[in-house]
């Protein structure tokens, strides 16, 4: 019984590392994994480390800070990713059943920091009994084995297997210090082109667009600093270090403080948008929509000013 023992649990790795070994295969890097596991870099690293000495074989390619899945490591990424979304979902299906009114959303950071935490309290005032925990994710995932309730997602309404749910369009304006401003002749577009421009990696043409918007015949950039998330590039962009491409509800709090100032009025919006996305069976359940329909109420308005 014992030899049975020890060779079933030399079997099952400890699931922290393969947790860090499965975030790390989805964000190709070690601290963006950290961030959704919640440990340093440094902490992922030892952990995937340790993996790697259980199986006795590399799982990935370390390239400076990128790191990339070797053909074992896809392999075993591949065969672990069902069992661990199964695990998820059915600890979700625990929990909401004996967590009394909670629902779980992932939400991306930015979006979920200015945006829907303060209008939470609106929320709690009009169902008391609705717990709502939350959970930062900018990545795309299997939102029907994932576990959570329903994700907000940024782009386009392409999930498979899902409902979305258009909570509004992104309007950006350009944004700067106020030191920056007045470099610039006042309000004409193509004076932006005298500053260091700042960009969204996942906004990669949103100056382009803008300045096509403004009818600016803008040459080819080169490359300026670039950021994951909006709040980093909107603090940079406070610090002096240039413009940037920002939607105005995110930072409403440095445009009342006067730490950015609008470089124009004049806004750029894509073809992506903010959503809502769920499993179609979650309008089964009461306290599902009753979060749905609140949210979507909070978006209107932005909605309307976006169409």
């Amino acid at each position: 019984m014992t030899d049975r023992t020890d060779v079933a649990r030399r079997l099952l790795p400890p699931m922290a590392a393969l947790h860090a070994f499965a975030a790390a295969a989805r964000h190709g890097h070690f601290s963006r994994a950290g961030a959704e596991v919640g440990l340093t870099q440094s902490a992922v690293s030892r952990q995937v480390a340790l993996l790697e000495d259980w199986l006795g074989v590399r799982l990935f390619e370390r390239t400076g800070r990128r790191v990339a899945l070797t053909a074992d490591g896809a392999a075993y990424r591949d065969a672990i990713e069902p069992a661990l979304q199964r695990i998820r979902q059915a600890t979700a299906q625990m929990i909401d059943r004996t967590e009394r009114g909670a629902i779980t959303i992932a939400t991306l950071p930015s979006f979920g920091m200015r945006w829907l935490a303060p209008r939470l309290p609106g929320l709690t005032a009009r169902q008391a009994d609705l717990v709502v925990n939350f959970a930062a994710r900018s990545d795309r995932f299997d939102i029907a084995a994932s576990g959570y309730d329903a994700a907000i997602h940024f782009g386009l309404p392409d999930w498979p297997g899902a409902t979305h749910d258009l909570l509004f369009r992104e309007r950006a304006l350009p944004v700067a210090a106020p030191a920056l401003r007045d470099r610039i002749a006042g309000g004409d577009p193509a004076a932006l082109l005298g500053l260091p421009l700042l960009h969204l990696t996942t906004r990669p043409h949103a100056w382009q667009r803008w300045f096509a918007a403004t009818g600016v015949d803008a040459p080819p950039f080169t490359p300026e600093p670039s950021f994951e998330h909006f709040l980093m590039l909107a603090q940079a962009a406070a610090a002096g270090s240039g413009a940037a491409l920002v939607p105005t509800f995110l930072i409403e709090p440095e445009l009342a403080s006067g730490a950015l100032v609008r470089l124009s009025d004049r806004p750029v919006s894509g073809r992506e948008a903010y959503y809502l996305v769920y499993p179609p069976e979650r309008l089964a359940n009461r306290r599902f929509r009753s979060f749905r329909d609140w949210l979507l109420a909070e978006a209107e308005g932005e909605r309307r000013e976006g169409d």
